[in-house]
């Protein structure tokens, strides 16, 4: 419960944009630890410009999580970033690949990225009528996001604009479709 937010802003306007604000934190530090984990597990040809690409978007999630948890604090909130509170609260499963291609990881990252921007975008939405300094973070945020799946998906992308991924919805299904047209495009 908020007892104190920030001059001008309501404490009921306020406890719904730290709900909001935390499942947004939730997202990027699983996002983080994601990254980190496909930074360890990735094999391949593409292996070493994967590899480095990662570690530039982990610090990057690390501060906007940061950021994200600031946020919560200065709104009277209590940002919550332990590893039990952030499986108990989030509505995704775990990262589903292990040691795996490169271009397998990058197929599922882009899911992973896709759903984490869904989110943000709705985010956005909410803080509309709610909070406007949230809502430029929120915004600021997703641009870096979408900035990071362009990264990805230019491994993804064939010459003529096609995806690999197009039409997957589970990680597994998007690293097959990512390897499969790594290996169509080698013929």
């Amino acid at each position: 419960m908020v007892t104190y937010t920030v001059p001008g802003l309501k404490t009921e306007t306020a406890e719904r944009v730290i709900d909001l604000l935390q499942d947004r934190l939730n997202s990027l530090n699983d996002l983080a630890l994601t990254l980190k984990h496909v930074h360890w597990n990735v094999t391949g040809p593409h292996f070493i410009a994967v590899h480095t690409m990662l570690d530039p978007q982990v610090d990057a999630v690390r501060t906007m999580a940061d950021v994200t948890a600031e946020r919560m604090a200065a709104l009277g909130g209590s940002p919550v970033g332990t590893p039990g509170a952030l499986v108990k609260q989030r509505d995704w499963d775990d990262y589903s690949i292990g040691r795996a291609d490169a271009i397998a990881h990058l197929g599922a990252l882009d899911l992973v990225y896709r759903g984490i921007i869904e989110a943000y975008r709705g985010a956005i939405d909410e803080t509309e009528n709610l909070d406007l300094i949230s809502q430029e973070m929120l915004i600021e945020q997703t641009g870096q996001l979408e900035q990071f799946q362009w990264f990805v998906r230019a491994h993804l992308e064939s010459a003529d604009g096609v995806l690999s991924t197009a039409g997957a919805e589970t990680e597994t299904a998007a690293a097959k479709r990512a390897r499969r047209g790594a290996k169509t495009a080698k013929k």
